[in-house]
């Protein structure tokens, strides 16, 4: 079946962690760098590996699978996402990058009501494919307004 692209599709970058796929929308994500060990920042919260040189500054990374509460082993295939977040940029560690999809946006259904809480903060949508759930993450919400100042702090700190 080909599909006719429309102005109601979106691209999503497609990625794994600890087996699971997740997404970001194509028009958050800057661009998707090899690993390199984040220069660790003193007194940082747990969340921030540390930061990254790009593009003339400092950009703060966070390890998504540590913030998922998985393990996080390095390997060839462990890439940093640089996503524009809140008019600044942030890294954030993947075990891998699957590939970049276009869907139609109906086809990103909202989540069920079970997913309450925090973590439905951190979810825009789910998409089906094949035999499996790929979870749309929502950028905005990946730190909380606590989390995002005590960014900023740790990273003025580093000044």
């Amino acid at each position: 079946m080909t599909r006719t692209i429309t102005g109601d599709d979106v691209q999503l970058v497609t990625f794994r962690v600890a087996g699971q796929d997740f997404a970001f929308n194509i028009f958050q994500v800057e661009r998707i760098l090899r690993y390199e060990a984040p220069a660790r920042l003193p007194k940082s919260p747990d969340f921030l590996e540390g930061v990254l040189q790009y593009q003339g500054g400092a950009v703060p990374v966070v390890d998504l699978r540590k913030r998922l509460g998985v393990e996080a082993p390095l390997k060839d295939e462990t890439r940093i996402i640089v996503l524009d977040m809140d008019g600044g940029r942030i890294g954030i560690v993947v075990d891998a990058v699957t590939e970049v999809m276009q869907i139609g946006a109906g086809d990103v259904a909202t989540p069920p009501p079970i997913v309450q809480g925090l973590s439905a903060d951190y979810i825009t949508g789910l998409v089906g494919r094949d035999t499996r759930t790929i979870i749309v993450l929502n950028t905005g919400k990946l730190l909380a307004s606590k989390e995002k100042l005590e960014l900023q702090t740790a990273l003025a700190g580093s000044r």
